[in-house]
């Protein structure tokens, strides 16, 4: 998975904050949907690699609950995902899958998607 994601990394479009993002979103049938950060000069309009690839994995019939695990590589420190990403996240994902963030030496941390998303805003809260 290490070298899908360094090479993902070079298709980032992240001129302005020069920080490269690569996702791999794998489905509980084995399918792999990647993402990158795609920047914008109207900041707004930018999208996030995790939300790249959940949104592909959706697109090509996808549903709710379908997913084993996502892959986020980032050049430098490992981070998390933004907070609008863990919010599609609670829309998509278990609460116990595994979001694995790298970095390009291949370290990495292994979070649940509890773990970044302690109390979530989801269909619950709209009731």
């Amino acid at each position: 998975m290490k070298e899908k994601l360094i090479s993902l990394l070079s298709k980032s479009y992240s001129p302005y904050s020069n920080y490269p993002v690569a996702a791999i979103l794998i489905t509980k049938d084995l399918k792999e949907f990647s993402g990158v950060n795609v920047e914008n000069a109207s900041y707004g309009a930018t999208i996030c690699a995790e939300r790249n690839a959940i949104f592909s994995a959706v697109t090509a019939g996808y549903k709710k609950n379908d997913f084993k695990e996502l892959y986020v590589m980032v050049k430098g420190e490992i981070a998390t995902p933004c907070s609008i990403c863990r919010q599609v996240m609670t829309e998509f994902f278990e609460d116990d899958m595994n979001i694995i963030c790298m970095n390009e030496l291949g370290s990495e941390r292994i979070y649940k998607v509890s773990d970044l998303i302690p109390s979530p805003f989801n269909e619950d809260s709209l009731k």
